[in-house]
């Protein structure tokens, strides 16, 4: 690439407006990596937020082991839960060998914002030990975002080798005080196909709250 047009995306990614910045990216994904990625680390640290966020997702455009290697190491530098979430998404882009990663993370941060990336990324992972071990440290976040969000993961493991574990899990929340936990369980339990899961939506649908009983019997009528 001429060197004046490279300097002019570099530019762009760190003051430009939001169309420059992702005209930037889209141009830099089409770059040798040898190129684009040592740009994106410099970019990567910019004292701007949004700049390391759309150095990021240039990162995750350029799947080489240099990229992941700079984005293991911004796991552990980034503070800006924008930023993390963002390098979460982008790691998840070189498979498998980012779902270790994403667990620790969600472990070691508390944030709503990028626990909630996480467990969404999660359930595209195809990794469903990962994912129910996560899902039960969400359970426990005091943001219940972040807890409906885990339940309403629980129902894509319901058809699964851990349909078991996440049967029970759903059927403790089922009872729960709070009605917004029995609501995503509800949801949930839709999903399944055991014959467990139906007294439990059948309580549900007699449940004192209406959004409640409108889940479960809207499960019902599948």
């Amino acid at each position: 690439m001429n060197p004046d047009r490279l300097a002019q995306l570099e530019s762009w990614l760190r003051s430009g407006a939001i169309n420059q910045r992702k005209m930037a990216i889209d141009e830099l994904a089409t770059c040798p990596s040898a190129i684009a990625v040592p740009l994106l680390q410099r970019l990567a640290t910019d004292p701007d937020f949004l700049c390391r966020r759309f150095a990021v997702m240039g990162l995750g455009n350029h799947r080489t082991e240099e990229s992941f290697q700079v984005l293991k190491t911004l796991l552990e530098q980034e503070h800006d839960q924008n930023v993390l979430a963002e390098i979460a998404n982008a790691l998840f882009d070189f498979g498998d060998r980012s779902v270790p990663l994403l667990q620790q993370l969600f472990t070691r941060n508390r944030d709503w914002l990028t626990r909630q990336t996480i467990l969404s990324i999660l359930m595209e992972a195809n990794q469903d030990e990962i994912l129910l071990a996560v899902i039960r440290e969400a359970l426990q976040d005091e943001t219940q975002t972040v807890k409906e969000t885990a339940i309403l993961a629980s129902g894509q493991l319901l058809n699964g080798i851990f349909a078991p574990e996440a049967l029970d899990l759903l059927a403790a929340l089922a009872e729960a005080e709070f009605w917004r936990d029995r609501w995503r369980a509800a949801t949930a339990l839709t999903l399944s196909s055991d014959a467990r899961a139906k007294p439990i939506l059948a309580k549900l649908q007699q449940d004192e709250n209406h959004y409640v009983a409108a889940a479960a019997l809207e499960g019902g009528l599948l």
